[in-house]
């Protein structure tokens, strides 16, 4: 996985761990995450320790869809099974380095245009808004992002900034803060997770700015409380309990001798109840 200090990919941790704990005749399991969400190195580092310790499998949310397919590749040459959970793998890279492996994860555009629309609904043409993405070489980043530009052209909002947060809190809270300086009549910060969103609320409290509205992606516990207060007017929910068993039984069906292809899972948008 990527930053264990995510709460997202903790609670994908968690679901995998409780799927083995109910299957553990069937595999045996290895957790492993980096310190941070751009720390490449150690996920490559990873990567070639698990080849090197006789691993059947990897299952693996990347954190740079380029930057990871060359280690898998020489993981798939070594007879290692490899899907790709979450963020999926460049293609074109991830072709040029000889991987074929199925992407099992979330439609993200989507799931970022539908909570593009819930913030529609209380925008008027003109609106300005701005956009705290993910890493840029990221193509769930890529792909939110590009979903929160559907539903603001749709809108006739205008975007008057797009800047990474890197997926952490602390660089959001910086960048948010900037843009809520310089553009005085913002009137919302579309966050591509909720670590970032979290970011922008303080941000936002900071500064007074109430009236600034904040949407996120992932439904961490914190941000999900926060939806229901009203404090963040909408998140995506792509179940991390669920998406790192999804992978994990892909990955035995490829193992049992199956051929387990991409697979779309589910995103459900989080409003606060009516």
């Amino acid at each position: 996985m990527k930053s264990l200090a995510n709460e997202f990919f903790e609670t994908m941790a968690e679901g995998a761990r409780a799927h083995h704990e109910a299957h553990a005749d069937e595999y045996d399991l290895i957790v492993n995450g980096t310190r941070n969400e751009s720390d490449l190195a150690q996920q490559v580092a990873l990567v070639e320790q698990m080849v090197a310790s006789g691993s059947d499998a990897i299952v693996i949310a990347p954190a740079d869809s380029k930057a990871l397919a060359p280690a898998l590749a020489r993981a798939q040459a070594a007879g290692v099974v490899v899907v790709n959970i979450d963020n999926r793998l460049d293609a074109d890279v991830a072709a040029e380095a000889g991987l074929d492996a199925p992407f099992v994860g979330p439609d993200n555009r989507d799931g970022a245009r539908r909570v593009g629309e819930v913030l529609a609904q209380r925008l008027s043409p003109g609106d300005q808004v701005a956009i705290v993405g993910g890493i840029p070489t990221a193509f769930n980043a890529q792909q939110r992002q590009a979903g929160f530009e559907d539903a603001m052209e749709a809108a006739g909002a205008e975007i008057v900034d797009v800047q990474s947060g890197g997926w952490e809190q602390a660089q959001a809270n910086t960048v948010a803060a900037a843009m809520l300086r310089e553009y005085p009549d913002l009137r919302a910060l579309l966050c591509a997770n909720d670590n970032m969103a979290l970011g922008a609320l303080a941000a936002r409290r900071q500064s007074g700015r109430d009236d600034v509205l904040i949407v996120g992606f992932d439904n961490i516990d914190a941000v999900g409380e926060l939806v229901a207060q009203g404090e963040i007017l909408a998140t995506a929910d792509q179940h991390a309990d669920r998406l790192a068993v999804f992978g994990i039984e892909a990955a035995l069906e490829i193992l049992g001798g199956g051929e387990a292809g991409d697979r779309q899972t589910p995103v459900d948008i989080v409003t606060a109840p009516d």
